[in-house]
């Protein structure tokens, strides 16, 4: 299974690999990026395409990380409240027991 799943996601980066020289070869004019306080010129456009998917990457994986820390810390309290919760059930099955007569 483990093989399976290699040999798929080698396929699947040969696959990205050769699309992306296709696209570059097929694209080799340069384009000029303003951006907004600064223009650069001279720019190939498989370069800026992979800027811009790398600027992407990195801000997903920086709000997936702040969501994933966000979800840690609430996970502490929960289980900091669950200790007290299961402390208060002990104690108080440890009472004994008065009868209402």
């Amino acid at each position: 299974m483990v093989t399976v799943r290699k040999a798929a996601l080698a396929i699947a980066l040969l696959l990205a690999v050769l699309i992306a020289a296709v696209f570059a070869y097929n694209n080799p004019e340069q384009i000029a990026i303003d951006v907004g306080f600064a223009r650069i010129e001279g720019v190939p456009v498989p370069v800026a395409f992979v800027v811009c998917l790398a600027i992407g990457w990195v801000f997903g994986l920086a709000s997936a990380g702040f969501a994933v820390l966000r979800m840690s810390r609430e996970r502490r309290r929960l289980r900091r409240e669950l200790k007290l919760a299961e402390a208060e059930v002990k104690s108080l099955r440890s009472l004994p027991l008065h009868d209402a007569d």
